[in-house]
């Protein structure tokens, strides 16, 4: 007879969601790093690390990790490793298109442990813009339902429009909010004004148009893809057109 230890599994559940939230950390870590050698390590001037940076302490990560990163990037304490930003194009299954960010100090590996996925996932690398020109780069700027209470909407909205909001999205959770990239600071603000935490910040790829998939085989095939692509420890984001 088998026994069954209790601690045992609760331990390989806390040690499998440590190893998940670890890395979290070291994506967003990277992407502090990036932003930081792309744009300088002041976060007043640099918007980039500055998305960066609040996306990490939304994440709860240590603020050593946060500092470490950007003095990285900044070129202060370089262990040698090299990070770039790299966009990769992606034909997916059901006639999908799939657009991947990721930050890597490799992009052999990156490249090699893509391939891999998408040879057994009925995917297929694409070359420059064959699917990139199906998205938009978009600011998007979510706002929770209860930062929001007592606000007047329409005032709101007309301030959010005066200061660059495209388009403004509500549903039971809240508003997600489109902005032009450079804008997004601008309608950052125009909340701030309005003493409305956001919950989130940050550069996207939108699909200009949503593809419908029908076939539950399909959109299964679809929504695996899209998680073990999410995954890879390189990946930051992953986009598609594909609604499921």
């Amino acid at each position: 007879m088998s026994g069954h230890s209790k601690w045992a599994t609760t331990h390989r559940q806390k040690s499998a969601a440590d190893a998940k939230k670890s890395a979290a950390f070291t994506k967003l870590a990277n992407l502090i790093t990036v932003a930081a050698k792309k744009g300088g390590g002041d976060i007043e001037s640099n918007f980039q690390l500055r998305l960066a940076v609040e996306k990490a302490k939304q994440a709860n990560v240590p603020k050593d990790n946060i500092e470490r990163a950007i003095k990285r990037g900044a070129g202060a304490n370089s262990d040698g490793r090299n990070f770039e930003e790299v966009t990769y194009e992606i034909l997916g299954p059901g006639g999908s298109a799939l657009v991947v960010e990721a930050v890597t100090d490799n992009k052999n590996r990156t490249v090699s442990e893509l391939k891999t996925i998408l040879n057994k996932n009925q995917g297929q690398l694409g070359g420059p813009n064959s699917v990139l020109w199906q998205f938009k780069r978009q600011g998007e700027i979510v706002v929770d339902k209860k930062a929001l209470a007592g606000k007047n909407p329409e005032e709101l909205e007309l301030a959010l429009i005066d200061a660059g909001a495209q388009e403004i999205k509500t549903d039971d959770h809240g508003w997600q909010i489109y902005t032009e990239p450079d804008k997004v600071q601008a309608v950052t603000n125009a909340l701030k004004n309005q003493q409305i935490e956001t919950k989130e910040s940050a550069l996207i790829f939108l699909p200009k148009e949503e593809l419908k998939i029908i076939d539950p085989e399909q959109q299964n095939k679809i929504e695996v893809l899209f998680g073990l692509l999410e995954g890879l420890p390189d990946v930051n984001n992953v986009y598609t057109n594909a609604d499921w």
